[in-house]
């Protein structure tokens, strides 16, 4: 009778661990959904971001394609643009996706693309100015965070008042 008990206990044990992954998996999926306004522009806003950061980067290494430098500044933003834009090109894909399905990926993969691709831009674009003139890199790194702040403070306080009404 008590060999039974432990095994019916250990059965009811792995049921309720069971349960609580379903359930855990259910709440991330619905916090991946879309629903409402903000999701849809969130999902928006991304791919204008991937697809700006594509167009800029093409017009960039341009310049350096007609001209091939030595300089350690435009190497840089070269291979920075190499990463950049084949990841950003499979990120503008995600997002068309995402927007079919009304839900964003919850694949950490696609997270770590985010921020290597942007941040591959990010560096590619400050190189890029740099290598112009070193002053005008230093400006647009300060600016591309001054831009970041404006943008995450703007977006949550509109949010907060949103939630609000």
């Amino acid at each position: 009778m008590g060999e039974e008990s432990a095994e019916n206990q250990a059965r009811i044990e792995e049921a309720r661990r069971r349960a609580l992954e379903v359930e855990a998996q259910a709440e991330r999926a619905a916090s991946n959904s879309l629903t409402g306004e903000s999701g849809e522009e969130a999902v928006r806003q991304s791919g204008l971001i991937y697809g700006a950061l594509i167009a800029i980067a093409v017009v960039m290494v341009q310049g350096f394609l007609e001209a091939p430098s030595e300089n350690a500044s435009a190497r840089i933003s070269v291979i920075a643009f190499s990463v950049a834009i084949p990841l950003l090109a499979a990120l503008v894909l995600v997002n068309r996706q995402e927007t079919f399905r009304r839900r964003r990926t919850p694949a950490v993969s696609v997270t770590i693309t985010q921020t290597v691709a942007q941040g591959a831009a990010l560096v590619g674009l400050v190189a890029g100015f740099w290598h112009i003139y070193w002053i005008a890199g230093v400006v647009f790194l300060a600016a591309a965070f001054v831009g970041l702040f404006v943008h995450g403070s703007g977006w949550w306080r509109l949010e907060r008042e949103q939630a609000g009404s």
